[in-house]
């Protein structure tokens, strides 16, 4: 059966096993070792010497591949991104030429995704805390990922015809990031479910309850 994009697993249970990294080239190994290392327990808490143990690489195709620890956190960060986009713009895509419920849509799928057994928050939320240095590579990756999600907030909200399409993405943007934050602290059980409720309200708010 084919999962639904919003149903792809957010990270393996586990590092990738040797026979499942065969054929892929030590950048990829590495990428796919610090994505579920980092994510899974935080990303100043991995060193690059287990990164490059579990990958089974050299030393040296770390360095060729990323100068530092910084860049392979930019790196991990921008594929995570990509995902992230990727996810949107297929539950988007499930509601052609209606804002309105690629709104609520988003917000259902985003709480969903937040009560996951494995859920760890954001990763770009967990590397803005980890890093408040403006100029760290890894902030400014997190920090494009937040400002594009709120700029596309802002599209939806104006394309459904909101009284204030920056206030009603600002407010949906409270949402999700607190959702996010919540399901750190509740897990599974905690209110994540309610963001899709919460968001329709405001929708409602903003729109009315007109189809659109």
């Amino acid at each position: 059966m084919r999962l639904a994009a919003d149903q792809v697993p957010i990270l393996p249970s586990s590092p990738p096993a040797a026979g499942a990294a065969f054929g892929k080239s030590p950048r990829a190994r590495l990428l796919d070792v610090a994505s579920e290392l980092f994510y899974r327990r935080g990303i100043r808490s991995v060193g690059i010497d287990e990164v490059i143990a579990t990958a089974g690489v050299a030393k040296m195709s770390l360095y060729r591949s990323f100068p530092s620890k910084d860049e392979l956190v930019a790196a991990y960060l921008r594929e995570r991104s990509a995902l992230y986009w990727k996810r949107w713009e297929a539950t988007v895509a499930r509601h052609p030429g209606r804002p309105r419920k690629q709104l609520l849509a988003l917000a259902s799928s985003i709480g969903r995704r937040s009560r996951r057994f494995a859920w760890r928050g954001c990763p770009f939320t967990n590397a803005a805390t980890e890093f408040p240095e403006r100029g760290h590579p890894g902030r400014r990756v997190a920090l494009a990922n937040k400002r594009e999600m709120r700029r596309r907030l802002r599209v939806l909200a104006k394309a459904a015809g909101a009284r204030d399409p920056a206030l009603l993405a600002d407010q949906l943007t409270l949402l999700i990031e607190g959702t996010y934050s919540c399901a750190v602290t509740f897990g599974s059980r905690g209110p994540g479910g309610a963001l899709a409720s919460a968001a329709k309200a405001m929708i409602k708010a903003q729109i009315g309850s007109r189809r659109a």
